[in-house]
């Protein structure tokens, strides 16, 4: 439809390494970021722009990759398929990583205000509107060596902290057993006196006890004589 085109998609590719150096352990962290700039040609239809020859095989060449895309869109955004067509399409294959690989992607639909354009408008909203719906979970790209260095690293220092955690108890253990130990012998002291209180008590109720029945058996005596 633009004489001018390019009759392709363009596609920028940049890669950073970031290279982190550990001087205690004399090691290297390797972080790596790629940022794809990507310019898709726009769908064609052969009824409007009456495209013959070698215009008409780009044309079809486009609209297949723009269609691999679409499906590669469908299954992610499914949720339920267990295979991603990525190798219908060589746009579709390299695009594998911004689709639905470990990173964001920003899409920019591009549609045109003329009724004369209403159905390509459609197509492009609802293509975007399919895109927006893929869910990814981006994180830091590493060496899976290094990834795993800080997870030991990590592991090694709350063992560190619980380590100093356990000495700490220990000292306040220490320092707290001679006072617990002479709460302790005065614990025990005071249930030796309840002890020997208690048991002076029984000396006198057993004591009260054989009173009582002398003086019941002389009172049972003095009633019988004056009985008698």
């Amino acid at each position: 439809m633009n004489e001018h085109s390019s009759r392709s998609h363009a596609i920028f590719m940049i890669t950073v390494e970031h290279i982190e150096k550990d001087e205690s352990t004399a090691s290297e962290h390797v972080r790596v970021g790629k940022l794809n700039l990507v310019d898709l040609a726009g769908s064609e239809r052969q009824i409007k722009t009456k495209t013959v020859g070698q215009r008409q095989k780009e044309a079809i060449k486009i609209n297949l990759s723009l269609s691999a895309l679409g499906n590669v869109i469908s299954a992610l955004v499914d949720g339920r398929s267990t295979h991603i067509p990525y190798r219908d399409s060589k746009l579709t294959r390299i695009l594998q990583d911004s689709l639905g690989g470990n990173a964001r992607t920003v899409m920019v639909a591009n549609i045109g205000p003329a009724a004369y354009n209403y159905e390509e408008t459609l197509i492009t909203l609802r293509y975007a509107n399919r895109a927006k719906n893929i869910k990814n979970k981006p994180r830091v790209n590493e060496n899976p060596k290094d990834t795993l260095l800080k997870e030991f690293q990590a592991e090694i220092e709350r063992l560190r902290t619980q380590l100093e955690e356990k000495r700490r108890q220990k000292t306040r253990l220490t320092t707290a057993a001679p006072q617990m130990l002479r709460q302790l012998e005065a614990h025990e002291e005071a249930t030796q006196e309840v002890r020997e209180t208690f048991s002076s008590l029984q000396q006198e109720v057993e004591m009260k006890r054989k009173k009582l029945r002398k003086v019941v058996k002389e009172f049972q005596v003095i009633v019988f004589v004056c009985f008698y």
